[in-house]
């Protein structure tokens, strides 16, 4: 998963939270609705980018103990 991928999700939550605070303090349901819709989907990315971290040391781990095991 790529730096900027997991800063774009980070960053949509921050701004689903904003607007849902300020659609909050308005009494703009809409927007509130909007910015809980954002953070949800910003929590689901970084949950699949997390899954995709651990997939990534998972595999590295593996290809390491072959290549240890085909070492001796």
């Amino acid at each position: 998963m790529s730096g900027s991928d997991k800063f774009d999700h980070k960053k949509d939550q921050v701004v689903g939270q904003a607007k849902e605070t300020l659609g909050r303090a308005t009494d703009d349901e809409d927007l509130e609705a909007e910015g809980r819709g954002e953070k949800a989907k910003s929590k689901i990315q970084q949950g699949g980018d997390k899954i995709g971290d651990a997939t990534d040391k998972a595999k590295d781990a593996v290809k390491n103990a072959l290549d240890r095991d085909n070492k001796k």
